[in-house]
């Protein structure tokens, strides 16, 4: 598996987002309208295969997952078929749900059996992966709800080109989120992506056809109502995203690293200042009924650029430039059992490159004209802000927190926005791996992941 690129592609390859609210582990991102950083991750192992290796290696006979007040535990039963064909079977409970229905009367060993045969405790989830070649994988699963006699289907196949990734993806009914947090249900949604394989400097572009069917529901449970996103409706679209990104290292350490000591990680072994900036364009036709996007929904995006409307045939064209700079400091090897490993992750995203192009000129003609600029118009300068910052706390230990920053300069107000914070344990064996226990306070979700090769 190639290097996870999660420190700056977040905000514009719309990466899938992890949750506990299916069995698959993770929610497609509503196109256009990407998640946070610290819960938006790109390719990695099957959700299933993650709780195997957790079972096999890690002894945790059931692995917990918390959402919406809900608690579940899951386990996987694995078969083997071949070393080409691997398929699972998950199984859910519903722990909050079950003591719940024990307080409403007496306790006793009957009544505890009578509840256990709820289904609406249980969830089942039946995968199949096969590996073709060793460049093409056709993945399988059909995943069964009791609570409400729900099931959810999907169908992935992946072939490696040269220096490329191509995924078709199916799903019925595909599960999406937007960066409110709300949670959607598509009756039928299908993609094809194309994408250039990670680099640490250079050209990469993302090209993503999605094809939607049926009208969009909340997910049940969600409480929050609001207007379905109009992306989401029935339609076709294409998107191409291209970008250049370049990394300087300002300052890496040239100290020796202990001697016959393994780092807990190796991608994060090396102390170093670094800054990184992308730059590119996106650009998306649409057909069909989510070719039409309101006002209200274009500024809450803060998306300004080129856009072009038929409404007769029910088309649209739009186009921007969008543009990123992180900085990047680490201190300590990760090789102690304490104080050796702090890090410190900063990136200001322009999402819009025309409305950022709009403000400046606007800036550019107070200051000549001896005018004082509008708070609106300094607002619309100002970028995106995300940071994360992770500590050792002892051995294969750290703490990490993923937060975006929200500056409201019309009420002179700074605070912190969505929210992630994790404890990561680094696989040591491995070279670059970790088990991360995770909690979203505004989604309210907690989950534990199996995560490789990501910095």
């Amino acid at each position: 598996m190639k290097k996870l690129r999660w420190a700056m592609e977040g905000e514009f390859w719309e990466l899938d987002q992890s949750t506990p609210k299916s069995l698959e582990g993770s929610a497609r991102a509503v196109p256009g309208n990407p998640n946070p950083l610290g819960i938006s991750r790109g390719t990695r192992l099957s959700r299933p295969k993650q709780i195997d290796f957790m079972q096999r290696f890690m002894a945790t006979p059931f692995l917990p997952s918390f959402s919406a007040g809900t608690l579940q535990l899951q386990r996987v039963l694995p078969f083997q078929f071949s070393g080409d064909w691997f398929a699972t079977l998950l199984g859910q409970f519903n722990v909050l749900k079950f003591v719940s229905s024990l307080k409403q009367g007496e306790l006793s060993k009957s009544r505890c059996l009578h509840a256990l045969r709820d289904k609406s405790l249980y969830a089942l989830g039946f995968s199949s992966e096969l590996l073709f070649t060793d460049d093409d994988t056709l993945l399988l699963s059909y995943d069964s709800y009791g609570h409400n006699d729900t099931s959810r289907k999907k169908a992935v196949f992946r072939h490696k080109f040269p220096n490329h990734n191509f995924t078709l993806e199916a799903l019925w009914p595909g599960l999406f989120v937007d960066k409110c947090g709300n949670y959607w249900d598509v009756p039928f949604s299908m993609a094809a992506d194309l994408a250039s394989v990670a680099s640490d400097s250079g050209p990469s572009y993302h090209l993503t056809m999605h094809h939607n069917s049926g009208l969009p529901t909340q997910f049940e449970g969600d409480e929050n109502s609001s207007a379905v996103p109009a992306s989401l409706l029935p339609g076709f679209s294409l998107k191409n995203a291209v970008g250049y990104k370049k990394n300087v290292d300002i300052w890496r350490s040239k100290a020796q690293k202990l001697k016959m000591v393994q780092p807990y990680d190796i991608f994060l072994s090396s102390p170093h200042v670094s800054a990184s900036g992308i730059i590119g364009a996106a650009m998306t036709a649409s057909i069909g009924d989510n070719s039409v996007r309101s006002p209200v929904e274009n500024d809450s995006d803060g998306s300004t650029g080129f856009h072009l409307h038929a409404a007769d045939i029910k088309s649209s064209f739009s186009a921007d430039i969008f543009g990123s700079v992180a900085f990047t400091a680490q201190h300590g090897n990760f090789q102690r059992l304490f104080s050796d490993l702090t890090r410190f992750h900063a990136r200001l995203d322009f999402p819009s490159g025309s409305k950022f192009l709009s403000g400046a000129t606007r800036l550019a003609q107070d200051y000549f004209n001896s005018q004082r600029p509008s708070l609106e118009t300094v607002q619309a300068v100002c970028p995106k802000v995300f940071f994360s910052v992770q500590q050792q706390i002892a051995g294969p230990f750290s703490f990490r927190v993923d937060s975006g920053v929200v500056i409201d300069l019309k009420n002179r107000d700074i605070c912190a926005h969505d929210s992630v914070f994790a404890i990561e344990y680094a696989l040591q064996v491995l070279g670059s791996a970790k088990a991360v226990a995770w909690y979203a306070p505004k989604h309210q979700e907690f989950m534990i992941e199996l995560r490789f090769f990501e910095s």
